[in-house]
């Protein structure tokens, strides 16, 4: 096969022309025998570019074969030829992978929708059909939001980040819930994955109103073990007539079971954290005297491990939120503090506020923290070890309460910690939160 490029065109050109040119001179008449010649190809070219334009125009001319001819004509017929059949073969590949993709996907239990950069519905498997209660070849072409009208989706189609997932009822069955993930992809086109959450739902529902049940049904009980070992305990002395050994055993019990209580205390609060949707009753919250009770306490849990408690905070600071759930997260911080850092041991306790809105900090210089447990210290019962956690009297719960009432507050909490070195946990409260404070 002859390569056809521009120097092999031109050394053709430039021979028909002296080929021309001489058989011109030989009759005397040089240009006529050129012009008769060039004429001459270029109607035999224009020819073969007729027979190329019917070839192309042909409807069957992917399976016929292309027009005899001879010289770079013929190469260039072959050449397309050649491109035609390998475009074939690759639309073949590609039609047999994207009907694999097809059959992967409608094999799958979760809904998978194909949606352009025009918000326009182009592919969905058999499940979205049935979650959805999309209709093909109906809903084709159809905007996503004028057959899904919830405005929470609405909302959470057009906000364009999609770094959490959104759940909503099912627009065909109000009692399922459907959770839906966006990914962008190309220019602007969507992929959107819908997944059946109902059983999870009714599971976290069960989860929650067992601990529930079970904690207030402990409350009393251990109310009234608590209540008997305390009057055990005073009237141990001299005179009562039982073995010393029996006042350390009593001693243990009393604080076992108090122990005990605090867990039921908080896994109550943090029942009842999960449990109430609408935000708190906004009261005007007077950091300082907060802070300054908390950290109080904090001095008092320390006792003899004489730890250096200390405070910087503006004197004038009002914060909108629950004064006792506020109280219960800041608390928890300072505590934890306490438990895990070492004798003597250095604890700040910091309010400040910027542009971002107001930040409550507590850091200390204990023994630190391994930052592959940090994602998971909200988690409710998650130890780093626990036999420190038992030795310290923990619940495993801290964490996670806090972490509640900063989601029901719109705000967040932030860790960092390096083993050694100390920990740092801030609440991050947003600016609307001290809307109180810019009013007064």
């Amino acid at each position: 096969m002859t390569t056809i490029s521009k120097s092999h065109l031109l050394s053709r050109m430039l021979a028909y022309m002296v080929v021309g040119f001489a058989l011109g001179w030989f009759v005397g008449e040089p240009f006529l025998g050129l012009c008769i010649v060039m004429g001459g190809y270029f109607v035999w070219s224009f020819r073969q570019l007729f027979k190329l334009l019917d070839w192309l125009n042909d409807p069957k001319a992917k399976s016929k074969e292309p027009p005899e001819s001879k010289g770079f004509w013929g190469e260039i017929f072959d050449g397309i030829y050649r491109l035609q059949k390998q475009h074939s073969r690759s639309r073949q590949k590609l039609a047999v992978v994207i009907e694999r993709i097809q059959e992967s996907t409608a094999a799958l239990n979760d809904g998978v929708v194909m949606i352009d950069n025009q918000s326009n519905l182009e592919w969905w498997n058999p499940a979205a059909e049935t979650l959805m209660g999309l209709k093909m070849p109906d809903d084709q072409g159809q905007q996503i939001t004028n057959l899904l009208r919830d405005p929470r989706f609405a909302d959470y189609f057009e906000q364009g980040g999609y770094q959490k997932a959104l759940e909503i009822p099912s627009p065909i069955n109000p009692d399922h819930q459907l959770q839906f993930n966006i990914t962008v992809y190309g220019k602007g086109n969507r992929l959107m994955t819908v997944r059946d959450v109902t059983r999870l739902n009714q599971l976290e529902v069960m989860r929650k109103d067992f601990v529930a049940n079970v904690s207030h049904e402990l409350r009393t009980p251990l109310t009234v073990v608590s209540g008997y070992l305390e009057t055990m305990l005073d009237s141990l002395g001299p005179d009562s007539g039982l073995p010393p050994v029996w006042e350390k055993a009593l001693n243990r019990m009393q604080e076992q079971s108090l122990r005990m209580q605090n867990l039921v205390a908080d896994l109550l609060l943090l029942s009842k954290l999960e449990s109430a949707e609408a935000q708190p009753d906004p009261e005007g919250i007077h950091v300082k005297s907060m802070l300054n009770s908390i950290v109080e306490d904090g001095r008092a849990l320390s006792g003899e491990n004489q730890h250096q408690i200390t405070l910087d905070c503006s004197e004038k600071v009002t914060l909108s939120g629950s004064s006792s759930e506020l109280r219960s997260a800041f608390s928890n911080l300072v505590f934890n503090a306490v438990r895990y850092t070492p004798l003597g041991g250095k604890i700040h306790v910091r309010w400040w506020q910027d542009r971002e809105g107001g930040h409550m900090m507590v850091e200390d210089n204990g023994v630190g923290i391994d930052p592959m447990h940090i994602p998971r210290l909200t988690e409710r019962f998650y130890r780093i070890d626990k036999s420190r956690s038992q030795n310290t009297g923990g619940t495993g719960l801290g964490l996670a309460i806090v972490k509640h009432v900063m989601l029901r507050h719109g705000g967040k909490l932030s860790i960092s910690s390096h083993p050694g070195k100390g920990s740092r946990f801030v609440c991050h409260f947003p600016d609307k939160s001290l809307e109180l404070e810019h009013s007064s």
